[in-house]
Formats: structure tokens, sequence, C-alpha cells
């Protein structure tokens, strides 16, 4: 391949474009981690197989030949097939998608795919089983849907549209457009500008300005600088950033791109977590085609500029999602925050200033170059501009990867989006932002959700995970469940965080357990306080959370726990929720939609639940075809 520049690489576009739109038929196949666990790969196989058995031509990615300027022409009538990103509707998945037609079939399974071929590929004809139905009504077009119509899908508007490991369709899709701008019509000032201009702030959970923190990088002394990307997603419940790294690997890229011309970075590293093995395989393929294609390196696009990108895995540890922590992993060392200041722009990977923004923010930086700061402002609240994506799970009818506006309420995400509460029952709470995050009530439906809104209320957005609870939740096991989880995963450091988390977990076991006392209320408070102001990192600082906010709007139930000695959700003992293996097939959906990783097994093997990771959402009672989750 001729070294690339600006002129070839627009060439590659446009060739890409129209290559795009002479795909007459397009089957596209939820390639996400969630429908590949219920067999989306295997559908993939067979309507490859079979298309070619019936006659019909079968074509696989955009392919680019050569570099002259003749643009490819149509392949025939052949059929076009993906593997794309996650479609976000996870709770309807295996998801397949028909385009142009948008039509959209889920529940899939092989035996279907005979009749989708028959009916929809040949005849272009509905297969009416397949299609979502909601209130007796059945979608047969994809952006019908009321789950995806009341979105604003911007960072995830391709995921599950284009075949992830293509860098061709990233290209037909405006991919490196911004990258092209930066690099030659823009300075370092300006980039930073622009993106301090549009208000982004970082989508990681703490929500401070990436512009300020990008300008603070720039004008630290000439020398080392690093670009690095916090795919590091532990919060239960969430895996926004996992679906982005698999779907959409490129705006990542391209957005690092773009961080490192405006700050002046010749080297990078994406975190990722170690159990994301489909995000790191993406992210190594994505980087392997740029470099190839000389948009990562030495000397990009013919011009003065480098940069080299690499993978890390994490070793699994939920504090290495802490900046310090983070970098010190990178580093080959145990992954433990450090006293701050000097903050990581000026003391960052190895002692070097650093910019640290996750997944979705490095997502968003192409789509405000290419189309302006005043476009991101104009969607969103003011002091909130943009969109955000959130991990919708737990007591839901449609649980799955959503995207709103800023400044969305509870009340569209939970009922307009996903549908309301299973099996008709009430709403009750919602957790949000993981262990970080406090549990919202009924009270907050109408909120607006943005960073200043919920902070107020001591809560906080988090990574973006969405946990929804009904009337039967007991809300005391659901603050143990969490300060389980945060004293399971402290580092250790420092004291509050250490000794003041285990005080607090003996205490709530003693209270689910029906052995509390109403003093031990008083110490739970105590303790919150004291650790929330003494902890050395964000993590520890904001631990308590789920127990601060469940003793506010929840109190009734820790009372009947310590004064009557009997909870009327979960009876005075510990309910568990147990898999028969006699009636378990094997399938994987449960274990798809625990919101909680809480379950285990084989495809075809029976599975097991975890008990302590359990919170007893019920998602996973909800879904299995076979009756054979329990309750005990």
């Amino acid at each position: 391949m001729p070294e690339m520049n600006r002129e070839r690489l627009e060439v590659r576009r446009v060739k890409a474009k129209r290559a795009l739109s002479y795909q007459k038929k397009q089957i596209l196949l939820c390639a996400g981690t969630g429908c590949i666990a219920g067999g989306s790969l295997k559908l993939y196989d067979y309507f490859k197989e079979e298309c070619a058995r019936r006659g019909l031509d079968v074509f696989v990615g955009l392919t680019q030949e050569n570099e002259t300027e003749d643009v490819t022409e149509p392949k025939g009538d052949g059929v076009y097939l993906k593997k794309s990103g996650c479609h976000g509707f996870c709770e309807m998945g295996p998801l397949v998608q028909i385009e142009p037609e948008g039509i959209l079939y889920t529940h899939v399974k092989l035996e279907d795919c005979d009749e989708i071929i028959e009916k929809t590929i040949l005849k272009g004809e509905v297969v009416e089983r397949l299609l979502y139905e909601l209130d007796g009504v059945k979608y047969p077009k994809h952006g019908d849907i009321p789950f995806y119509q009341r979105q604003h899908r911007m960072v995830l508007e391709n995921c599950g549209t284009i075949d992830a490991e293509d860098i061709d369709e990233y290209l037909a899709k405006d991919g490196y457009v911004a990258f092209e701008k930066a690099l030659f019509e823009m300075t370092d000032e300006a980039i930073c500008k622009e993106i301090l201009d549009s208000g982004l702030r970082g989508r990681g959970g703490g929500g401070f300005p990436a512009g300020r923190k990008w300008d603070s990088v720039r004008k630290q002394p000439e020398g080392k600088k690093y670009v690095v990307c916090n795919g590091d997603e532990g919060d239960p419940g969430a895996f926004m950033d996992r679906s982005i790294m698999e779907g959409n690997p490129h705006s990542i890229i391209e957005g690092m791109l773009i961080a490192a011309l405006g700050v002046g970075s010749g080297e990078g590293y994406i975190y990722v977590r170690a159990e994301y093995p489909l995000a790191v395989n993406r992210l190594k393929t994505a980087i392997a085609k740029a470099e190839e294609m000389h948009l990562l390196g030495d000397h990009i696009l013919g011009t003065d500029f480098s940069f080299h990108l690499h993978v890390n895995r994490g070793a699994g540890a939920f504090v290495c999602g802490e900046g310090s922590a983070l970098t010190a992993s990178i580093e080959g060392n145990r992954g433990m925050p450090r006293v701050k200041p000097p903050r990581t722009v000026e003391h960052g990977l190895w002692a070097q200033p650093t910019v640290l923004n996750n997944v979705e923010t490095f997502s968003a930086v192409p789509l405000i170059i290419r189309r302006g700061s005043a476009w991101f402002k104009s969607i969103g609240t003011e002091k909130s501009p943009g969109t955000k994506a959130f991990a919708l799970t737990g007591n839901v009818v449609n649980t799955g990867l959503i995207e709103v506006p800023m400044g969305a309420t509870l009340r569209q995400i939970i009922f307009d989006i996903g549908g309301g509460i299973k099996d008709g029952k009430q709403f009750k709470a919602v957790q949000i932002g993981g262990p970080s995050g406090g549990c919202l009530t009924e009270e907050h439906l109408d909120m607006p959700l943005d960073f200043d809104s919920l902070k107020k209320l001591g809560a906080m957005i988090g990574s973006g995970g969405l946990v929804v609870m009904d009337e039967d939740t007991c809300m005391v096991e659901v603050a143990r469940f969490f300060m389980n989880f945060t004293q399971n995963e402290s580092c250790g450091k420092c004291v509050p965080c250490r000794e003041g988390t285990r005080r607090m977990l003996e205490i709530l076991t003693r209270i689910v357990n029906n052995e509390g006392s109403l003093e031990d209320l008083d110490l739970l408070e105590e303790l919150s306080s004291t650790i929330s102001e003494t902890a050395l990192c964000g993590l520890g600082q904001s631990a308590c959370k789920p127990v601060q906010s469940t003793l506010k709007y929840f109190r009734d139930e820790y009372l009947a726990h310590v004064v009557d000695k009997h909870c009327p959700h979960c009876n005075g003992r510990k309910k568990v929720l147990q898999i028969d293996p006699e009636l378990c097939k094997g399938c994987g959906k449960c274990m798809k939609q625990c919101p909680m990783e809480a379950i285990s097994g084989q495809i075809r093997m029976p599975h097991v639940i975890d008990t302590e990771k359990c919170i007893k959402c019920g998602a996973c009672w909800g879904c299995c075809p076979f009756g054979a989750i329990r309750e005990e």
C-alpha cells in the first residue's frame, strides 16, 4: 500500500461510501458480548452457509483492493453479512437487523434462519412472529420501536449499524474526518478551546470539564506526555464502555488522536478490563488496521505528527478505575491510589503530564470537532451538555444499553424507554452510579439527570449503571450488597476505607439478619461521614453513598429489621434464588440478563447463582423459559 496522505485517505473514504451505498441487502447480526452468549455467531455462520447454498452471493466487508480513484462497482444482488456491535436491546437478543428495510428480528434462533432467508431476503416479506411486540402492537421497523425512538444516539450511533472490525465502514460514516480537520486545520490551542467551549464533561463519573484537563496538560513544559483511555469499567451492572469498545473502537482511537494533537503527546494507552476479551481483541484489530493505513505510528498522513497506541489489560481490580491507581497498574505496579496533589495532568503515567478520560468521553470528541461545539451544547442542559449512555438493568421490562440527552428524567428512562416495571409491580428505587452512587426514589422520577442535580442529592452518575428495583426489594440488603462489593474491592491503602467499610459491612450483615440495634443505625451514619471525609481516593470517599441514601429514604426498612426483627420484604430471613439443575438447560439467558454477573455456567450445562453477588432483582427469574429459577 502506498503511504497514506490526506488525498489518498479521502479517495478511500469516497470509495467506502460508494461501496456502502451499493449494498442492496444487508444482514446485521449483533455481535456484542450478550448476543454472542445467546448464540449470534452460530447464526452468522448459518446465514453465510445457507445463503451460499441457495446460490446467493455472500459478501463480507468493504474491501478496497487498490488506491486508484476508480470507485468500487456494485457486486450484484448478493447479501452483505456483517457482525455489528451491540444494538443495545439486550433483553431481546440475539438480534438480526435487515437493511435497507430497517427490520429488526428479536430472540432469533437457528431454526428461524431459513424462514428469514426465504421470506425476507428472497421475497421481501416480514416474519411477523420474530418482531418486537408491545401492548399488542408489533414493530417491524427498528426505528419505530419505543426503546430506540425515544433515545438520542450519538456516541452509540454506529454501534449496531456497522461492522465493528471494518475500518472502511467507519470511514464511510465520516470516520477520521474530525482527526483530519484537527491535524491540518487546527492548532493545539484551538483543539483544546473547542473541547472546552463544548462543555464536554468527563463521562467516567466525576464530570470534570475535559477541555480544562486537556489545556492543563497542553500548558505543561515540553517533554513526554501521555493520553490514556480508562476502559476499566468495574461498576456492577455497567457495560456502556464495553459496548463502545466492541462496537465502535475507531471512535475511541480517533478521539485519542485528537487529544494527542491538542496536548502534544506521542504515545497513548487504552486500559481495558481483562474480563472484556472481545473488547480487547476488537481494539487490537482496530489499532492494527489504523496502523496499516498510517493513521497511527510515525509521520501520520505524511506530517510530522506521530502517535503510538497500546492496549493494556487490567488485573480485575475495581480500584484501578481511579486515575492514579490506573496509571500505577500500567507501569507494572500494584494498582493503588496516591495522595493528590499533584494531579494526573501534572504527574500521571511515569510521572509525566497525562490526559486521562474514559471511553465515552473520547468517543464524543470526534463528533464535537466535526460538528462544532455549538452543536454539542444544543443538546442536554446548560451545565451538562451532550448525551449520556446508561446501562438499564434490574426489574424493568426492557433492559439494555441506552443513550439520552443530559437532563432526561428517570421517568422517561424507566417508563418510556424501559417499558416500566416487570410484572406490573410498583417502582421502588433505582441505584445509579454503582457502588459509588446512591439510591433514588419515586420522588426523584421527574428530576433531570445531570452531574450537578445528582450531586445535590448525594448521588452521582458514575459510569452510568442504572439498576431498577421493584416493591419487593429489601433496600437494606441492597446497601449490604454494595458495601460487600466495596469492601472486597478496597485496595487497603488507607485506614478509613480498609477498616471502615469492613465495620460497616459487619453492621449491615447484623441488621439484615435481624440482629442489629438502633445504635447500629447511628454508628452507620457516623462511619459513613468519617469515611467520606477522610478516605484517600474518590472511590473510598463515595463508597458509603448507597448506605447513606437508603438510610435517608428507606429508614423504615432498617427499623423493621432492628426493631420489629421482621422485614416485610425478606421476611426476616435471607431469601436466595437458586437454579434447579434438573430444569436448567444451560441456555445462558439468565447469565446474560444478570446485572451483577452473579450467574455462571457453560452453555448446555446447569448454571449456578452466587448468592453473595445476587441482589434478588428478579431479572433471571423473569427471563428463564424453563422455570428453573426458584426462591428459597
